[in-house]
């Protein structure tokens, strides 16, 4: 599920000469791989399959033909561009695929749909990359994202993952723009047996900067600091969430070390619109999309794979615990394909 740097014991010292002192060697973090349980994985696939199924189906239909023609491409080119796939994207999908489909002398249109299957995991393969925990003490996490996207129930969600993996972490209520968000954070820090940090009315930045150093304080594994959700067009509320990664940087010079957005699957082309400003205000590290278990085309990714690379740590397909997943290039290929 994530990559953990756990310090490895260090080696019993070796014999020293009288006169010359060993040197101690640094300590170097290992990594530890950590993966949900098979049947967790195949049921949510199940799931994310069913919330894709519409685009599905719809691309399914362009490979019932009898031939590979200029008629099958220009249907393909339709499917998805209504998948959301974008402009960019399609072309380079549609050029990549014709490339293969000579390459591979394929004479059948149903041998084309695997042929895109390979496509479109090769051009999300950047996307996949898991999230990593313990290289830094605290490793500190800001999440952004607009007002609807499930940010706090993200937070909650990724709070319960890295507990159940031995992590100790600490939540920032740095949400005091919107309503009760402070309350359902705590609602949250409860659920996962968690502690936060909050201040009714305080300022953002000064809640994050009081987390990180008591994340420091109290040997914190993970501080995720939940800020306001902000619309990329308003832009004197955008300054505050630069404000906010400024402040943490001076609780701890290095933090944060993960600036991730939550994106609304739903969103479409929006979506890509949201990466592209928050990275341009923040320098994203990595995306969590969510709620792509309803109309969501999904071919968003393809566009953020083609424009804007950024790793997709998670995505998910549901409110419960289990329906937030790591994301998976050729998994998400073959639902997105049907």
């Amino acid at each position: 599920m994530f990559s953990f740097f756990r310090k490895k014991s260090p080696p019993p010292p070796a014999p020293a000469e009288a006169s010359t002192p060993a040197a101690a060697e640094p300590t170097l973090p290992a990594v530890v791989e950590t993966t949900p349980k098979p049947e967790a994985r195949t049921s949510w696939l199940g799931r994310l399959r069913q919330g894709l199924a519409r685009t599905g189906s719809s691309i399914a239909q362009v490979f019932t033909g009898t031939q590979i023609d200029d008629a099958l491409y220009e249907e393909l080119e339709a499917a998805l561009l209504m998948a959301d796939a974008g402009v960019k994207a399609t072309e380079f999908l549609l050029e990549d695929l014709k490339r293969r489909v000579k390459e591979a002398k394929a004479t059948e249109p149903a041998a084309v749909k695997g042929l895109l299957a390979d496509a479109v995991t090769d051009l999300l393969q950047p996307l996949q990359r898991p999230l990593e925990v313990g290289r830094h003490h605290p490793t500190v996490m800001m999440v952004v994202g607009v007002n609807g996207a499930g940010k706090t129930t993200s937070i909650g969600k990724l709070t319960r993952h890295l507990a159940e993996h031995d992590a100790k972490v600490l939540l920032a209520a740095a949400d005091t723009f919107r309503a009760a968000a402070r309350e359902q954070l705590q609602v949250w820090a409860g659920r996962n047996q968690v502690e936060i940090v909050s201040q009714e009315g305080g300022d953002p930045a000064a809640v994050s900067f009081d987390a990180v150093t008591a994340g420091k304080a109290r040997g914190t594994d993970v501080v995720i600091a939940d800020t306001a959700g902000r619309l990329p067009t308003q832009l004197h509320l955008m300054e505050e969430l630069k404000k906010i990664k400024r402040v943490i940087a001076k609780a701890d010079e290095s933090a944060p070390h993960e600036v991730l957005l939550v994106v609304d699957g739903n969103t479409g082309q929006n979506a890509l619109a949201q990466v592209k400003a928050f990275d341009d205000a923040l320098g994203l590290t990595g995306l969590i999309v969510t709620k792509l278990d309803g109309t969501a085309k999904g071919g968003v990714l393809a566009a953020i794979a083609r424009e804007r690379p950024i790793p997709v740590y998670f995505i998910g397909v549901g409110e419960k615990l289990e329906d937030l997943q790591t994301f998976d290039a050729r998994e998400f290929a073959q639902a997105l394909l049907g």
